[in-house]
């Protein structure tokens, strides 16, 4: 069996969110044709997306050739609405989450979804995380900041203690990336920002004591944790060298908190994955490809099943084992 829990899904058909609640920013799709659509943000062209994006049959043959069992759905981060006023966030996210939880029910062998929740909120976010569970999503995507807010705010522990009462999953996927207004050129913030941003989201929660405060949350970072594995060693130097500044809220090293935390397997390079199994270990991490973005990794599972020093009870589990874990299912 292969799990895929890092994919994403956008409606086919969305309301005109900006003419409903009368302010720009929210997503609209244009030139619509049968197999593709232009994304538009604040009326600018944000990418080309195929049909796969939104339609659960045109995944199947990919799935089907690259022996994806299950994926896991996630919205696009670009339409989390964080910045947007709650109530209005509050109605995007409904109609997300009720999309997802249908394209589930229509097969439920083949995906399990994650919906989005109005995170400037609490409250709101807490209610509508419930309704997540009832409508049978398996937990909720939310960004690696909140306008800003680092994931160890006191604002947002009522949220993740809900989270781990009702036994819901957490991806932590990077948006609004640190530095997009100086790096706009290059692609810099897919490139350099996204692995940075997860990275600031790891450590927030590590050295806020998130991970203590909630032993029994379940959450996976996008991209294989950003640069967190591979700055690791910076990060402890960082947390014994200046305790002043690192451990004001926990007085655990940074590498004693692996192991309560998924990240995915999405960092393109066979050297990068023995790196991050080094690293991480093989009872945290999950196979994820970003479907069917042109950073997600072409072949989902190839370098897993290429790499021959990855024993075969190692990959049972990147594969599939941890995911169920992580999902409760």
């Amino acid at each position: 069996m292969r799990i895929d829990v890092h994919t994403h899904i956008i409606p086919e058909k969305i309301p005109d969110f900006s003419k409903k609640f009368g302010y720009e920013g929210f997503v609209s799709l244009a030139n619509k044709k049968a197999k593709s659509a232009d994304m538009m943000v604040f009326g600018e062209k944000f990418r080309t997306i195929n049909c796969n994006c939104w339609s659960g049959k045109s995944r199947l043959p990919d799935m089907k050739l690259n022996k994806i069992d299950i994926q896991v759905l996630s919205p696009i981060p670009v339409m989390f609405c964080y910045w947007a006023k709650a109530k209005d966030a509050l109605q995007v996210s409904r109609f997300l989450n009720d999309f997802i939880a249908q394209k589930c029910i229509d097969n439920p062998k083949k995906f399990v979804g994650l919906g989005t929740v109005p995170m400037q909120d609490t409250d709101l976010s807490i209610s509508e995380l419930e309704r997540c569970r009832e409508i049978g999503l398996k937990g909720v995507e939310i960004g690696t900041n909140i306008n800003n807010q680092n994931l160890n705010h006191p604002n947002l522990h009522p949220f993740f203690e809900a989270a781990e009462e009702l036994s819901m999953s957490i991806f932590v996927h990077p948006w609004q990336m640190m530095g997009m207004s100086d790096m706009n050129q290059y692609w810099l913030p897919w490139l350099v920002g996204m692995p940075a941003e997860t990275s600031r989201a790891i450590c927030s929660m590590i050295f806020g004591g998130i991970f203590e405060k909630f032993p029994r949350l379940r959450v996976t970072f996008a991209h294989g944790g950003g640069s967190f594995p591979y700055t690791l060693g910076r990060i402890e130097r960082g947390f014994l060298e200046r305790p002043d500044l690192c451990a004001l809220d926990s007085k655990i090293n940074p590498k004693d908190v692996i192991g309560n935390f998924y990240v995915d397997s999405l960092v393109h390079s066979s050297d990068a994955l023995s790196f991050l199994i080094k690293t991480m270990g093989t009872n945290s991490i999950m196979l994820g490809s970003d479907y069917p973005f042109p950073l997600g990794e072409e072949n989902p599972g190839y370098l897993i099943d290429s790499n021959n020093k990855i024993l075969k009870l190692d990959k049972d589990k990147i594969f599939f084992k941890n995911a169920q874990k992580w999902l409760d299912i």
